[in-house]
């Protein structure tokens, strides 16, 4: 039960840090959302960390961790904002 609530905390820190490095007005709003996609982007991250580096992904509360979990968030948030933005 501790690790979900890591990964929410750890998902809305990190969704939260992609969306004020990246703002834009097709970006989704609210606090949900926000921690979706930060979850969402620490599965990317760690995904591309793998693929570029074989890293062993997000692996716990660090630097390259969340360096990982933020750089996934701006991908799938910058892949969102072309989608919304194509209505």
């Amino acid at each position: 039960m501790s690790n979900i609530i890591f990964w929410i905390v750890f998902g809305g820190i990190a969704g939260a840090l992609a969306k004020f490095i990246m703002p834009g007005k097709n970006e989704p709003q609210g606090c949900i959302i926000t921690i979706i996609l930060g979850i969402v982007g620490a599965l990317v991250g760690g995904f591309i960390g793998d693929v570029l580096w074989s890293s062993t992904g997000v692996t716990g509360f660090n630097l390259r961790s969340f360096a990982l979990a933020v750089g996934g968030a701006l991908v799938v948030l910058f892949i969102y904002g072309k989608i919304a933005g194509k209505k």
